[in-house]
């Protein structure tokens, strides 16, 4: 695989997403149903309430459910697309 080809696979697709809970925005691929890739543009728990309220290191919390709430419904509303159809 190519540089290129890594950017794309890896950064290719992502659109901004604004967590409809908290209002943080990150970067948003849905490969699939089930797929579901997100890169954070700030650090979460500076910015994501259930992040910063982690009883431990945030780093080991898998992700956000509002978030991930948020992200169901805009693929629901059509507003977020599914790479696979």
């Amino acid at each position: 695989m190519t540089t290129a080809e890594q950017t794309e696979f890896l950064s290719g697709g992502l659109r901004p997403h604004e967590c409809r809970s908290c209002g943080t925005c990150v970067l948003v691929k849905k490969n699939s149903i089930q797929h579901t890739s997100i890169q954070w543009t700030s650090r979460p728990a500076d910015t994501c309430p259930v992040f910063a309220g982690s009883d431990g290191p945030s780093a080991l919390l898998d992700t956000c459910p509002e978030l991930a709430d948020s992200i169901s419904a805009a693929v629901r509303e059509g507003t977020l697309a599914v790479a696979d159809g």
